[in-house]
């Protein structure tokens, strides 16, 4: 705490003959008047667990703490604080810690004398807990496990992992006469006398103890890692459409457009009352200071903006006629680009392709060599490329996955299903180093198959080429990894089945045209980390098929990502950090005639490190041995230019620091960040600039972007902003960037997507119209979440956007109880939001427009397309005439008394229900 005011203090620095001023200002407190720590906050007599052998770990942290900031003391633009400002010296810490009633932790096998005088012993004997192993579809497994339980001696306490997981646990134990009871916490379940008892608690092991007897079952123990994995995954498998939509990164000023109204910016979320109830709204401004109010249950209605720069979205003013005719000239190229879609689906159903025979008694074998689980993204896309293959019509299909998610898996199981079919397979990748990496992969995987695997790159001699281009000229060569040697007129093959293309926005233009050729004769399958706009757009129009992987595998970490300008401490620091764990750094200098330079002047920074430098300009044998020397550790910082964007695989390189990251692509930027954290540890990534001024406003976008990204599997969300920084390219080879900068790139591609299916069934479409995402239901009840329920604003726009995107119950009902699992019991708002959102989507297949229903009376609207019957809609309301009644042609009114909103409900799930009974049978 500060006493007195703040006092405006210039900052000097150490200029050698004296102090000087260093240009920076900072407001710093005069007086301290309490410095509080940890302690402070603890109640009297609390009792604090130390580990037995604390006391040396604990000063030798200290010692680092100061070394540390001996480094950085004199970092004029990152000024720190002295440890002792901000931390108890260990001493003191141990004496404040000691000074309580204190209990030592460690194996009593290996106590230390100090602390074996100055306290008695205690042997808890602990041991693990039984080995279970439950599965739902196999009865005897629940049965032995209940038997179990019964005969656990002293108390059982099961540990789920969420609300929902326990409600599981109990109904799987409730047929077979247990019914354990469900306590709340540790304490509960330590007092409680009830021989087995649930509670929520996410531990990863369970234990033993011997007397007095308790087990300790956990979830994880009882159903096993891929059951977790599998949930855990659930909740984040999306439809890939709707990833662009998504309202995750919305920030106050973010352009967003309403279907309706067009594109305004995003201010915030506000709680009004409206017609007697509580709700919460979208707060939108438009062109001249305008603001709409959007109810939160028509978030289905607004999209991201993408398609130009937030900086350059086309604000629409509210009440012109501004986005009707927007609207009306992207619907004019839309309808024409939809019928070039038409026909180039035609083109591609009338192509033969080969229909791949699969023996899936060999690919279960080829399979059972994978050394890892399977995560369910790569499972999908391993399934949708064996599936094309076998579908005689020619493959185009993506594979969307950031660094290490297993991409390379599916690629090898592609090619064994293409080998066995008797066709030959070429891989294709953008550099040297990655084609040997892969060479080496494909070999290891084939290595117990008579499959003939050879390389074409710079490593290999003219006498080694030359036995490879014939072999594939004969066909004795099956498979072939290589550069942009593959793509030279006189390669020749003998049958080609399959081309993998690996990052394909490395190859140039005229590449491309080559591949191009490639796709029409033959299967391709792409692999990317990060999509470039044109291969986004064409996947998310339909004219590619795309599979994502996003699911990390098990234990990776997300990527720490920091943008700052050139600091020698930084540097030091963030290189020693890593070296001082074991690990190795990349660092990034893509200039070949400076890199030298830059080696010295790493040199000097840290000298602990032992560094090499590798660049594309070097001899192919020495650059193959520096890297060689790098993977096997004889070396730890390399420093090197981008070649190693696709390249070698090194777990222990975690932490990049990349120079000048100003002058990458975001697609560039992300694929080296990928170079590091291929492990289970902590990776680090350090992105170098100039000052803001000296950087362009692209690249000021590019760098937020890659550092506010740094979840796993964020490639696909990434290239959305590319989409949206470089602009979405073109389609079908014409302009359509204009149109999609007008309407949004979402609301285009949708737009895009039912004007192709409305051609496909023949009827005429007008684009111009508002679309209709279901029926609007109001029952005048409070339908939000309370903001102290979920107090995050991002989360709860995210949330009512997935409450609003709903299409089944099924999906309702699971993110329902994902949602108790995360935020806990519904309050009551929250439970009718879930509530209206279900009669919503029982509503919709009705085509009903509006249902609306109050204290007294109520009404419904339909739609033009509505399946109901007007002879079975007549009888119903016939047999009800003071009740209900027609209001016009496509509205029906009735009414009752319903005071309360279990009442309202029950209304209008039982109109539903008699309504539903009208619906036209074929």
């Amino acid at each position: 705490r500060f006493q007195g005011d703040l006092t405006r203090m210039p900052l000097y620095r150490d200029v050698g003959e004296g102090l000087a001023p260093a240009g920076i200002e900072y407001y710093l407190p005069l007086f301290f008047e309490h410095t509080t720590t940890l302690f402070d906050y603890l109640p009297a007599h609390t009792t604090v667990l130390l580990p037995a052998h604390h006391d040396a770990a604990l000063k030798d942290a200290w010692r680092t703490l100061v070394e540390r900031h001996e480094e950085r003391r004199f970092d004029i633009e990152h000024p720190v604080l002295d440890p002792a400002e901000i931390c108890i010296p260990a001493d003191e810490w141990l004496m404040r810690a000691t000074g309580s009633p204190h209990v030592f932790v460690g194996d009593s096998t290996d106590e230390p004398q100090s602390v074996a005088t100055l306290s008695p012993v205690h042997d808890f004997g602990t041991e693990p807990a039984p080995v279970v192993r439950l599965d739902q579809r196999h009865e005897e497994t629940l049965r032995a496990f209940a038997d179990q339980l019964r005969a656990a001696p002293g108390r059982v306490l099961l540990a789920a992992e969420s609300a929902g997981r326990r409600e599981l646990l109990l109904e799987l134990l409730r047929p077979y006469g247990l019914a354990p009871k469900v306590v709340a916490d540790w304490s509960e379940a330590l007092t409680t006398d009830a021989p087995i008892v649930v509670a929520v608690a996410p531990i990863a092991s369970g234990v033993a103890l011997r007397a007095p007897p308790v087990t300790i079952y956990a979830e994880e123990q009882l159903f096993g890692e891929r059951a977790r994995q599998e949930r855990r995954r659930r909740r984040s498998d999306r439809d890939p459409a709707r990833i662009i939509q998504q309202l995750a990164d919305l920030r106050p000023g973010a352009p967003v457009v309403h279907e309706d109204y067009g594109v305004g910016r995003y201010t915030g979320l506000t709680t009004m009352d409206a017609g007697g109830t509580t709700a919460e709204f979208l707060v939108l401004e438009y062109a001249g200071g305008d603001k709409l109010y959007v109810p939160v249950q028509a978030l289905e209605r607004i999209s991201r903006y993408t398609g130009a720069p937030a900086d350059a979205a086309p604000l629409h003013k509210l009440g012109s006629d501004q986005w009707s005719k927007a609207r009306a000239r992207a619907a004019a190229r839309i309808r024409d680009a939809a019928a070039e879609l038409l026909d180039v689906y035609a083109r591609r159903a009338a192509r033969e392709g080969h229909a791949f025979a699969v023996d899936e008694q060999q690919l279960r074998a080829f399979e059972a060599g994978f050394p890892f689980e399977e995560t369910v993204d790569q499972l999908s896309a391993i399934q949708a490329v064996v599936d094309d293959l076998r579908s005689g019509r020619p493959m185009d299909r993506v594979v969307c996955g950031d660094v290490g998610f297993g991409k390379t898996e599916v690629a090898l199981r592609a090619a064994f299903v293409a080998v066995q079919g008797g066709k030959q397979v070429a891989v294709l990748v953008p550099t040297t180093l990655l084609a040997q990496q892969h060479f080496e992969t494909f070999v290891d995987r084939f290595a117990d198959w008579p499959v003939k695997i050879e390389l074409l790159s710079r490593f290999r001699a003219g006498a080694q080429a030359r036995t490879a281009l014939g072999g594939l000229a004969s066909g004795k060569v099956d498979i072939v990894v290589g550069t942009h040697k593959l793509l030279q007129p006189g390669i020749k093959f003998k049958d080609l089945g399959l081309v993998i293309i690996d990052e394909e926005h490395r190859f140039g233009v005229r590449d491309k045209e080559r591949l191009k050729a490639l796709r029409a004769e033959v299967d391709v399958l792409t692999l990317t980390a990060t999509p470039i706009p044109r291969t986004l757009n064409m996947a998310l129009g339909g004219l590619r098929d795309l599979s994502l992987i996003t699911t990390p595998p098990q234990w990776r970490l997300s990527i720490k990502t920091f943008v700052s300008e050139w600091s020698d401490p930084t540097i030091r620091e963030a290189c020693l950090r890593e070296l001082r764990r074991g690990g190795q750094v990349y660092f990034v200098h893509n200039s070949v005639e400076t890199i030298d330079r830059t080696g010295e002047r790493l040199a000097g920074l840290v000298p602990e490190a032992r560094i090499a430098i590798g660049h594309g300009q070097m001899r192919e044998r020495d650059l193959e041995q520096v890297m060689l020397d790098f993977y096997h550790k004889r070396t730890n910082l390399l420093l090197c230019t981008t070649i190693i964007e696709s390249g070698i695989d090194v777990p222990t390189a975690n932490t990049i620091v990349i120079d000048r990251a100003d002058r990458f692509g975001l697609a560039q930027l992300h694929q080296l960040r990928g170079r590091v954290g291929r492990s289970h540890h902590q990776a680090y990534a350090y992105l170098v600039t100039p000052p803001k001024n000296a950087m362009t406003a692209d690249a000021q976008r590019r760098l937020e972007a890659i550092e506010s990204l740094e979840d796993l599997g964020a490639g696909f969300v990434l290239a959305t902003h590319d989409l949206e920084i470089r602009g979405a390219g073109e389609l079908l080879g014409e302009d359509q960037s204009g149109q999609i900068q007008e309407v949004g790139f979402a609301l285009y591609m949708e737009l895009l997507e039912r004007a192709v299916k409305a051609m496909q069934a023949g009827k005429d479409l007008d684009l111009e119209k508002p679309l209709h995402h279901g029926p609007e239901i109001d029952l005048h009840v409070p339908a939000l979440l309370p903001e102290a329920y979920l107090p995050d604003v991002h989360a709860r726009l995210v949330l009512y956007k997935r409450i609003a995107s709903v299409q089944s119950v099924t999906e309702l009902d699971d993110l329902q109880a994902e949602t108790v699992d995360r935020f806990g019991p519904l309050p009551d708002p929250a439970k009718n939001l879930f509530r209206i959102a279900r009669l919503r989507v029982v509503a919709a297949p009705l085509s009903i427009e509006r249902m609306d229903v109050g204290t007294t009376s109520g009404s419904v609207s339909f739609g033009d397309d509505t399946p109901l019957d007007p002879g079975a809609l007549i009888l119903l309301l016939q047999k009800s005439p003071r009740t209900m009644r027609f209001d016009g042609p496509k509205k029906v009114r009735f009414t009752g008394a319903w005071e309360g909103s279990e009442e309202r409900f029950a209304a209008a799930q039982k109109l539903l229900d008699q309504l539903n009974g009208c619906v036209t049978r074929h």
